[in-house]
């Protein structure tokens, strides 16, 4: 099954955003498993700020990826600024 990359950045109410849904997202992460490989916060500079995440996922095609995307409590909630997802090819795996 191809990969995916979901590219999140957050619009101007992200720590808001973030505070009232984080764990209704991790809950929804946790039912995406094994399909998200890899997922977590991009920070600003101070390396404590977050302002966007990204994941590694699996599916069937960009729009089976795009649909999934569009299950996350964060996107129903406004959290994304600039989404972006894009097909991907993992190379190198440590």
């Amino acid at each position: 099954m191809p990969l995916f990359v979901m590219y999140g950045l957050d619009g101007p109410n992200g720590l808001e955003i973030r505070k009232t849904t984080r764990q209704t997202h991790l809950d929804w992460i946790n039912t995406q498993t094994p399909r998200v490989k890899a997922a977590g916060p991009m920070y600003a500079e101070d390396g404590q700020t977050p302002v966007g995440s990204m994941f590694i996922l699996e599916a069937d095609s960009l729009a089976d990826a795009n649909a999934m995307c569009a299950q996350d409590p964060y996107t129903a909630a406004g959290l994304w600024a600039r989404l972006e997802i894009r097909q991907f090819n993992w190379i190198v795996r440590q």
